[in-house]
């Protein structure tokens, strides 16, 4: 009987060895595969940036420290894949904005032959283009409208009637067919003024940002079709838009969308710059 006891007690022993063996055997093969695994993400995302496709190496870098924090390995040798990453992404990114900078600002050069520099040294940091088509000789002597565009690529549009006493605050551009674009109402001091001189009594109204609501990129789009204002306050007074009146603010639409590309392409130049110097700093 005691050698029975004996036997199972060893036999239950033998088991929990091979037991724990078993287990450690599993988890050594688990990590391993583990490994493997993190291993393969890892040249995946090094195929991925030999191929200029960063933002799926990044996705990759990324998997690994999603699911195999513990690897620190490959968790490391990820975070080292990423600064390469994204040295190459910005350098690269810095010479599309140049190649594009180049293409914009030759567009610019030729558009802004068509305009006048305009800039009050005393009151004025910045200068606008307006455009010379715009007949200044007869400037507040007819219902129209007159544009300009200030060095950074905001666009402003004036609506200008002359005679009458409408109080307008906002403008409607009409095709024949009835497609329209109207302004936001304007009642700011400063950008809706009446004044009178002995010539006669004139209203100006100008429109810019939010409250110029798309009538450019409008008038820009039919600009060979007749278009009409309204002017919309008091009352509402209806006139044909002049062929010069539509072109001026055509042209100050082209030029601000240039203008504004290329202080956007200026910015993330910058912006791809500073991280560059941000990663070349955390090298040292």
């Amino acid at each position: 009987m005691a050698n029975l006891f004996l036997t199972l007690r060893f036999l239950k022993q033998e088991f929990n060895v091979k037991l724990i063996f078993l287990s450690g055997l599993l988890l050594f093969s688990s990590c391993s595969d583990d490994s493997k695994k993190a291993k393969r993400f890892l040249q995946e995302a090094e195929t991925a940036l030999s191929e200029k496709n960063y933002p799926l190496a990044k996705l990759k870098i990324d998997s690994i420290k999603l699911i195999y924090p513990k690897d620190y390995k490959y968790v490391n040798a990820g975070f080292q894949l990423m600064q390469r990453v994204r040295m190459e992404e910005n350098n690269r990114n810095i010479a599309y904005c140049d190649s594009m900078l180049a293409v914009d600002i030759a567009l610019l050069q030729n558009m802004l032959t068509k305009f006048n520099y305009v800039r009050d040294e005393q009151y004025q940091e910045f200068g606008n283009y307006i455009p010379k088509i715009y007949p200044s000789d007869r400037a507040l002597s007819q219902k129209t409208l007159r544009s300009g565009v200030s060095e950074k690529g905001t666009l402003y549009i004036e609506s200008i009637l002359p005679g009458g006493n409408l109080k307008h605050n906002k403008i409607k551009i009409s095709t024949k067919d009835g497609s329209f674009a109207e302004t936001l109402p304007v009642t700011s001091d400063g950008l809706n003024y009446r004044f009178n001189t002995v010539a006669g009594s004139y209203e100006i109204v100008r429109f810019a940002g939010a409250d110029e609501n798309g009538i450019a990129n409008f008038i820009f789009t039919f600009k060979e079709q007749p278009l009409s204002i309204t002017y919309i306050g008091a009352k509402n007074l209806t006139a044909s838009l002049a062929k010069a009146a539509a072109e001026g603010i055509s042209q100050s639409f082209e030029l601000s969308n240039i203008l504004l590309e290329i202080e956007k392409l200026k910015f993330e130049k910058e912006k791809s710059e500073a991280l560059i110097r941000y990663l070349e700093e955390r090298k040292k």
